[in-house]
Parts: C-alpha cells; structure tokens; sequence
C-alpha cells in the first residue's frame, strides 16, 4: 500500500499540463504507428463520458447552494458578464463575415448530410423555452444545461425563502463532496487525452488538411483572431489593465483541456477549479460558468458564418454589407442558442443560409464538409467557447471588485 500511495503521490505532484502534453504525444505517435489499435480509443471515451456525467450533477448542486447562500450583490456581475458573452459572440460573427468577404471560399458540394434542422429563428427560442421548463431529473440525465440552470436557480430561491442555515450547510457539504469526486476524474486526463488523440490521428490523419486545408484557415483564423485581440479588447475597456496574462492562463489551463474533449460541458469542471485557483466569487462563478457554457458561443458563431457565407459564395449570392451585419445578428443569436439542438452549431447553418434564400438541401452538404472537419474545427470552437466562460468570468469579477474600490474611496 505505501508503494502505491508513493506512486499516487509521485504522479500527482508532476504538473496536469505535462502529464497531458506526454499524453498527446504518446496518442500521436501510437496513432500514427499502429492506426489498428483501436481499443486505445476507450481511454478518451471513458474519460469525456465521466466528466459529462458529473458535470450536470454538479452544476445543479453548485448554482442551487449558491443562489441559496448569496446575498444581494451578484446582479451587477451577471449584467456584466452576460453582456460580454453576448458581445463578444456577435464581434465573432462580424469577425468570421469580413474574413470571409477577404478571403472567400467556394465548396464542393456534392453529398447531403442528415439530422434534424431547426426551421428558423423561432424554432431555436421555442426549443430554448421548452428545454428550461422540462423535467428536472431529466434535464440532469440529459445534460440539458438550459433546463439545469432554471431549475437549480428556482431550487436556491426555493432554500433561500424556506430552508435553516443547516439544511443549505448540507447541500453545500454536497457540493464539495461532488467537487473531490471530479478532482479525481481529472486526475485522469492524461489517459483520457491519449485515447482521445489517438482516436482522431488514427481515424483522419492529415487527409482534412490536404482537402479541407483553406476553409480550416479561414475558421481557425477568424477564431483566434477573436481569442487573442476582441476577446482581450473587449476585457481591457472595462478593467484598464493587461488582460494577457489571464487570458494565457485561460487558455493554458481551459482551452487546451477543451480541445482535445472537444466538449463545453466536460469542461466545466475543469473550468470551476481554474476560477477557484484564480481566486473568484465562487457564488458568481458556480452560476456563470454554466451560464457560459449555455451562450458563450463565440466559435459556434464562426462555424455558422463562415460555412454559410461559403455557401453563399459557392452558388453565387451576392451579399450586400447591410445584409452581413443583419446576418451577424442571426449568427448571434442562433450560436447562443445552440446548445439547445441536436448537432450543435453545424446543424444551424440551414437556418442560417434560409437568410440567403438558400435552399436546405444545398445547406446540408455543407454541414457535412463540417461534420468532417469537426475533428479541428470542434476543437478550436470548444477550446474558444470554453476558455472564454473563464476569461469573461474572471474579467466581470475584477470589474467589480475595481468599481468597488472606487465607490468606498469616493466614500
């Protein structure tokens, strides 16, 4: 028993992001070698299959003690940082509209994809509405993180009214115990990285790259256009100081992670612990983190954009600058809705190219040239989305605390 608990110890002690690069680089090369050895592949999808099993859990269980145990002073920060989600969503659809009018991309289309297609804008709010009231328990099975949001919000208001300072003690000793719970799964990443990575370097190769390799650009760059200037920007007007160093830290720690899981809502764990560590109002964090995962949306409002307007340029539509802002907005509004439908972000670009005039048979092609580049473009959208619930958090809680300070100086 010693010699494993040295071991444990040993292993915990070496950093998680050393353990996951060996972990990358071993799924690569084995990947690359021997393609054939498929049961690799289950490490990654155990480990993504734990995460997202907990994460529902624990996002009930943290918004409902934390709305049961806040005081009055989170509405600021939830303005705050739901605008900049908001913000910054529609910055990453103008960005990905002028990329595209600058370096245009045709595609060839050939083969239809299949999947449910939301008919228009509507569609998406009516599924929104109708997946915030449905059944709790079942929102939690699911993962249906809008309807975890509502109900765990209700539930904490519920506490707040009714329940002892024991009884909210107890759901709060709950939270921490589901905490300890993921601090052991994530333990495990770097196992979960090999799988995953050997996974996508055995199945695709570098075969998208050949073919697919100037639409990647475009969407791989308009991404990090908007990670590394918009995204820093946008912080910057509202604290006034460098916003660099926590924006490395975000994607160090929460983009990287997200890109191999190539899921938002595996990474909210990862993303509640980062928060911890830089010292933020978990009351605030536990609530907008989720919240982000559900409307932080900047890379699913470049996929929607840049598929469509290739689209467009495919068939030949001329598009006005008048109607691309217009189109921006729908881009907006239809990423923040799309974790409430099924395929995510691909499977709105229908509803997007109907903006256009373009039929839905020529829009499916295009969702599956995404689904085949969805091995980097998932990620890069993930690790953009995911990062930034982090990075706009922790913005909206400097901010705070800074008008704060100013308004008991001016005291």
């Amino acid at each position: 028993m010693n010699i494993i608990k040295r071991g444990i110890n040993k292993w915990t002690s070496i950093s998680l992001v050393w353990r996951i690069v060996s972990g990358l680089v071993i799924g690569a090369v084995l990947g690359l070698t021997v393609p054939q050895w498929t049961g690799i592949g289950i490490l990654g999808t155990l480990f993504v299959s734990a995460l997202k099993a907990i994460a529902p859990i624990l996002v009930a269980v943290l918004v409902a003690y934390s709305v049961a145990k806040a005081g009055s002073g989170l509405g600021p920060k939830f303005r705050t940082v739901i605008s900049e989600y908001m913000i910054s969503t529609f910055i990453a659809a103008m960005c990905a509209v002028v990329g595209s009018f600058l370096f245009p991309v045709t595609l060839d289309l050939t083969d239809a994809a299949e999947g449910t297609v939301p008919g228009d804008l509507a569609d998406v709010f009516t599924n929104i509405l109708t997946n915030m009231v449905a059944n709790p328990i079942q929102s939690v099975a699911t993962a249906n993180y809008i309807g975890i949001l509502f109900w765990a919000i209700i539930i904490g208001l519920a506490l707040k009214h009714v329940a002892g300072k024991a009884t909210i003690d107890v759901v709060g000793d709950l939270s921490d115990m589901i905490t300890c719970v993921v601090k052991w799964i994530i333990q495990f990443a770097p196992f979960g990285i090999l799988g995953l990575v050997y996974s996508s370097v055995a199945e695709s190769g570098l075969y998208i790259f050949t073919t697919y390799g100037k639409l990647l650009l475009l969407l791989i760059g308009c991404m990090l256009i908007n990670a590394l200037i918009f995204n820093p920007l946008l912080a910057f007007i509202l604290i006034r100081r460098n916003p660099y160093p926590l924006l490395f830290t975000c994607l160090k720690e929460s983009g990287f992670h997200a890109f191999f899981t190539r899921s938002s809502a595996a990474n909210i764990p990862i993303n509640m612990g980062l928060c911890k560590r830089l010292g933020l109002d978990k009351d605030f964090y536990s609530v907008s983190i989720p919240l982000g995962a559900t409307i932080n949306m900047d890379g699913a409002a470049v996929t929607i954009t840049v598929m469509t307007m290739a689209v467009a340029h495919t068939v030949g539509v001329d598009i006005s600058f008048g109607s691309a802002v217009l189109f921006s907005i729908l881009a907006t509004l239809g990423a923040c809705g799309s974790s409430g439908v099924a395929g995510g972000s691909l499977l709105l670009i229908p509803m997007a190219c109907s903006f256009f005039g373009i039929s839905n048979d020529i829009a499916m092609q295009a969702v599956a040239v995404g689904f085949i580049i969805g091995v980097v473009q998932d990620s890069v959208e993930t690790a953009l989305n995911s990062s930034g619930d982090v990075f706009f958090t922790a913005t909206a809680d400097y901010y705070d605390k800074s008008h704060n300070q100013r308004l008991q100086k001016k005291q």
